[in-house]
């Protein structure tokens, strides 16, 4: 089939893998071609026949590249059962190699994709293809335990949205039933406790049920989430050596699971990786956006980001030009005056800078410390006293903004209608992503009256520096080591880092913007290789990995450093009782308590650039 844009298309084709199993696979190729060029191979489990991925491809093809778009095992057109993470790692090997065996391919094949099209690249890369030449992962996933599947053991609810979509897409399915499940609202399942297998809809599609079950009940090394296909951190040492970009977005689920893979094949492989990382949030149309949730970071945040692709393949495949990139590139935000756009958001700013290394060279640690008064000094706590707040799994901390991904509910439409727009096109966020003013609002998914700023909730203890005498740039990771205690068997700690802004008529109380948060359940504060069973009322430290950011909090403005019990509906609420994982039928309230003193300071632990 010819394209306007001089593309050949060849559809279907069924591309056999090693266990017989047979993958649809197009290929898109520029009618101009004639001798054999280099390919881009993008695997996908959302329809490689999408017009978005339709679309990309032909661009890529007109670029001078074959484009290969295959849809995943047991995905849409393809044969097979899908389970997520499992045979990506030998499908895309097998592909990879099938690519450079036809006769229009130079033997160089790059993959490209973003989230799990970026999955199934590492995946593939732990195998070390011998034909795979170069790689872009665009918000990809490294350690399923400590973040993107899990987070600090916690378990990311938007799993149970991809599930349920995975369920209304799932081929195996009757076209009766496919419309049955378009008809559920997550947000009538997603509750703080969770239904248990055959109580909800992902029951009629047994498959999609029963990888969700099984990973939201496991949080200790050595099952399941150490398929190849997940654990790429687990497999650093077979991983493909050859030149990659990781890139990302300071707002992006797999913000510290991107920076990670680039870390640790920096350290090990010979091959240039590069690290791009951005103001974004999820997703492939995101750096082109000039900003995230309800925050503008201006004009030059947005980037071509299909050229700069073109440019770097161009370099890496085909010998031509120069590389673009600098080994990082980075976004910091911050620096705008706080206005309101026509949009409405705010006009947080910022600016693009380039590092030879993460964090930058002139990066220096520093440490802020939590007060009983509540404030945030740079000097420990000299006096012993504690601060409680409470933990109720019936009414947790409700999600506003951050790092979220997929957590998704599909708007409704007329039945006659349904058929004419694509079930991702109609999927909607069930809480606000991105950066948001940590206030609670009518509609706010979880939120209850009476709304408000969260910091003035019982379930929240704030930490508050006084306004900065001069900008304060934080770039790097961050971490909260705290000493706490609780009257249950189990419970979990949030850290969330906010950018408090002065108050003004449109915010009176001073716009709060989340900037990083993180969370760990207590059963695996000494690692992901056991649960450590927790003593009540004993008090212990810990420490809580937020994501890494890079952040200018400006003169005049706040350092907020938030510690609650839960974050929902962005991760699983733990019902404080020690039950095993996933099993939340019954719960009790948690009286969580912060230890403050000079041997059990609460530390925000930062690293700052002049």
């Amino acid at each position: 089939m010819a394209h306007p844009l001089h593309v050949t298309i060849e559809k279907n084709i069924m591309v056999s893998m090693r266990d017989g199993v047979r993958l649809a696979t197009d290929v898109y190729r520029s009618g101009n071609q004639t001798g054999k060029v280099p390919a881009i191979l993008l695997r996908t489990p959302y329809d490689k026949g999408a017009a978005e991925r339709s679309a990309m491809a032909m661009r890529w093809a007109d670029a001078g590249y074959a484009c290969v778009v295959q849809d995943c095992r047991g995905r849409f057109l393809s044969d097979g059962v899908f389970k997520l993470g499992q045979n990506e790692a030998e499908d895309g090997f097998d592909t990879v190699e099938w690519i450079a065996a036809q006769p229009w391919c130079t033997g160089k094949v790059g993959t490209i994709g973003t989230s799990y099209m970026a999955w199934v690249q590492s995946a593939l890369a732990t195998l070390n293809p011998p034909h795979l030449a170069c790689m872009w992962v665009h918000e990809g996933i490294a350690n399923p335990y400590k973040e993107s599947l899990r987070q600090g053991g916690a378990f990311e609810l938007r799993w149970m949205g991809w599930a349920l979509y995975g369920a209304q897409t799932d081929p195996h399915l009757t076209d009766e039933q496919r419309q049955t499940l378009q008809t559920v609202d997550l947000r009538d399942w997603l509750r703080p406790r969770l239904p248990l297998a055959g109580e909800s809809p992902l029951a009629m599609a047994p498959n999609m049920e029963e990888w969700y079950l099984e990973y939201l009940t496991q949080g200790v090394e050595g099952g399941p989430l150490d398929y190849r296909g997940i654990n790429i951190e687990g497999h650093y040492a077979e991983h493909a050596d050859v030149p990659s970009v990781y890139s990302g977005g300071w707002y992006d689920s797999y913000t510290r699971a991107t920076i990670r893979n680039w870390a640790a094949l920096s350290q090990t492989k010979h091959s240039p990786p590069h690290l791009v990382m951005g103001p974004w949030t999820h997703g492939s149309n995101e750096p082109g956006l000039t900003y995230a949730g309800n925050v503008d970071f201006g004009s030059d945040a947005a980037i071509d980001y299909f050229e700069l692709r073109r440019q770097w393949f161009d370099y890496w495949l085909k010998g031509k030009g120069d590389d673009p990139l600098p080994r990082v590139r980075y976004f910091l935000m911050g620096g705008g005056i706080g206005s309101v756009n026509e949009a409405g958001r705010l006009d947080h700013g910022g600016a693009w800078r380039a590092a030879e290394m993460w964090p930058p060279s002139e990066a220096a640690p520093q440490t802020l410390y939590g007060q009983l008064d509540g404030s945030l000094r740079e000097k420990a706590e000299e006096r012993v006293g504690v601060l409680g707040f409470i933990s109720d799994p019936d009414h947790p901390v409700p999600t506003i903004g951050g790092n979220i991904s997929f957590l998704k509910y599909l708007r409704p439409r007329a039945r006659e209608f349904e058929a004419l727009v694509p079930v991702l096109d109609r999927l909607e966020f069930v809480s606000p992503i991105g950066g948001q003013d940590q206030t609670t609002y009518p509609g706010l998914f979880g939120a209850e009256p009476p709304y408000g700023p969260l910091n003035l909730r019982r379930d929240v203890v704030s930490f508050v520096s006084e306004p900065l005498r001069e900008d304060l740039t934080i770039v790097g990771p961050i971490s909260v080591d705290i000493t706490v205690s609780a009257d249950t068997r189990d419970f979990d700690i949030t850290a969330k880092l906010v950018d408090w802004y002065p108050p003004t008529s449109q915010w009176p109380a001073g716009f709060a913007l989340n900037i990083t948060d993180g969370i760990l359940r207590m059963r695996f504060r000494d690692g992901f290789d056991r649960e450590a069973v927790y003593s009540p009322g004993t008090p212990t430290t810990i420490t809580v990995e937020c994501y890494p950011t890079a952040n200018r909090f400006v003169r005049g403005h706040r350092v907020r450093l938030d510690i609650a019990g839960s974050n929902f509906p962005r991760f699983d609420v733990n019902p404080n009782t020690g039950s095993r994982l996933g099993d939340m039928q019954r719960s009790v309230i948690a009286h969580p308590v912060i230890h403050l003193g000079p041997d059990t300071p609460v530390r925000l632990n930062v690293m700052v650039i002049p």
